[in-house]
């Protein structure tokens, strides 16, 4: 008996064998069939892509930090097709059939709460709302300021900024004696100039100042917030802060920042004084807004992300446009030729070429390359040529990509303007440097315009010429060429220079 139990009572305890054996199971088995089965119930199971891209998003996030998501992202749609898995819930398209479906039908598809990254001091701007009826609200007290009709009638006092900036880039040529010159600097400065002076009735004073412009920390910052684009809410907030203690240049962001927040509280505070002064503030962004309801604070916010959207992405477009045209002078002069011919000077219309210069250069810009993410509502998205999405799914498409594609624009990386005199509705489909649908830039019409006007007074007054022969009625003796082999960008949400800076001779 005594035998019996004490059998009974050592078959209870298991052997130093199966000790190990039992960890493992737990360890690694159990893991592996849960991941198996995940794996097997999976509804993107079908969209090829990077196994690491099923299992977890640091593969994108550390893409995106490293400012290489879009060319890696090309790469797989070249060896997968049009629909790519680049994270659990991630999907990215490079087919322009589903911008309609996805951004644009019945509203388009809901922000990916990302969005709320962007927001600037607790205040989601007109960008960053990922509530549709929130970022309604303050469009519509704005939209007017950007309608056609507004920025002809503002263009005597742009213009005026814009010739400013071209005797400007002479005179910094003039005394460079053939040394390099920053384009991107000198353009910054115009952008925020012009755009703070129509908008905001201020200019910020960026042209005639010592450079660089006070405010490109401050931008250059802000953009490279981009790199953690994806990062959720809750997370971001500790690798911000962290982030931060480790930023380099840390003292001139903080200066920077403080004086373009205080340039954005003084317009701010001048439109609320007049409106106190019985004076109705309806020619500014920041007094539409106020009169619209919205708080000073919030109004502070909407103005910096005016400030910093503005600056960068004319910046960023004209220094391509004029870095392409320095370094092609054969379209350098057919542009200088149609505008010296061209009977109406103030009719865009009658500048083919020249507008198609301007589409060249959004086109190659990658002022803002990457995916625009949505999340597929209740009924799935369904593009006929492209797997079905489920509900809930993140979904993008992006600048990079599309612009990019050979199918649509042959010889994508050259600068080939006349591409655009013959263009293909592929092509109209497929450019969107300003986003597409209802939540696309409310200030593109106001950007095209400012660009138009600037490489138009620019290649007038042949500021690039080698001899600057403003007066001499012909296309001059070339242009001066440029520094760079290539422009190289740090693939965020907003694209950053690597060299931080554009230059030509």
């Amino acid at each position: 008996m005594a035998t019996g139990i004490l059998a009974t009572a050592l078959h209870a305890f298991p052997s130093p064998l199966y000790i190990p054996i039992s960890a493992t199971v737990v360890v690694v088995v159990v893991p592996a069939v849960l991941l198996l089965l995940k794996l097997h119930t999976d509804p993107l199971r079908h969209i090829p892509g990077p196994l690491i891209a099923r299992l977890t998003p640091l593969w994108l996030w550390t893409l995106t930090h490293r400012g290489i998501e879009c060319r890696t992202l090309a790469a797989l749609h070249s060896r997968h097709g049009p629909a790519v898995r680049i994270a659990p819930n991630e999907v990215d398209l490079s087919d322009g059939a589903a911008l309609y479906p996805l951004y644009a039908k019945n509203g388009g598809c809901a922000k990916n709460p990302v969005y709320a990254n962007y927001d600037i001091d607790g205040f989601a701007t007109i960008f960053s709302a990922v509530d549709p009826m929130q970022r309604a609200a303050r469009a519509r007290a704005v939209v007017p300021l950007f309608a056609q009709r507004a920025i002809v009638e503002g263009r005597p006092t742009m213009q005026a900024v814009v010739d400013a900036a071209v005797a400007e880039l002479g005179a910094r040529r003039a005394v460079a004696h053939g040394a390099p010159i920053d384009v991107l600097d000198l353009f910054r400065c115009l952008a925020i100039d012009v755009v703070s002076l129509y908008l905001f009735g201020e200019s910020f004073g960026g042209l005639g100042s010592k450079a660089p412009l006070a405010a490109t920390p401050f931008v250059d910052a802000f953009a490279a917030g981009g790199r953690f684009f994806y990062v959720p809410g809750w997370l971001l907030r500790h690798v911000d802060h962290w982030a931060g203690k480790f930023e380099k240049g840390a003292g001139s962001i903080a200066a920077s920042t403080a004086v373009v927040k205080e340039f954005a509280a003084r317009v701010v505070d001048r439109s609320i004084s007049g409106e106190k002064a019985g004076v109705a503030q309806t020619s500014t962004y920041q007094g539409r807004l106020l009169r619209a309801g919205i708080s000073r604070e919030e109004t502070i916010a909407q103005v910096l992300d005016v400030i910093f959207a503005g600056t960068d992405g004319i910046a960023m477009t004209m220094s391509v446009l004029c870095w392409n045209l320095a370094r092609l002078p054969d379209k350098y002069a057919r542009a200088r030729h149609e505008l010296l011919n061209n009977p109406s000077p103030l009719n865009g219309q009658s500048l083919p070429y020249l507008t198609a210069i301007v589409k060249e250069s959004l086109r190659l810009s990658m002022a803002n390359p990457t995916r625009l993410p949505r999340i597929v509502g209740a009924e799935g998205l369904h593009v006929p040529g492209l797997p079905t999405l489920p509900a809930g799914t993140s979904v993008g498409l992006g600048a990079y990509v599309l612009h990019h594609d050979p199918a649509v624009f042959p010889q994508p990386r050259e600068f080939m303007p006349e591409r655009w005199l013959a263009c293909t509705p592929e092509m109209l489909r497929n450019s969107i440097p300003f986003g597409v649908g209802a939540r696309m830039c409310i200030a593109r019409n106001l950007a095209v315009a400012v660009l138009q006007w600037t490489a138009e007074a620019l290649i007038r007054a042949d500021v690039l010429g080698k001899n600057n022969n403003i007066h001499d009625g012909g296309v001059g003796d070339g242009v001066r060429g440029v520094v760079q082999d290539g422009i190289e960008i740090m693939e965020w949400f907003n694209a950053k220079v690597v060299a931080g800076k554009i230059e030509i001779y």
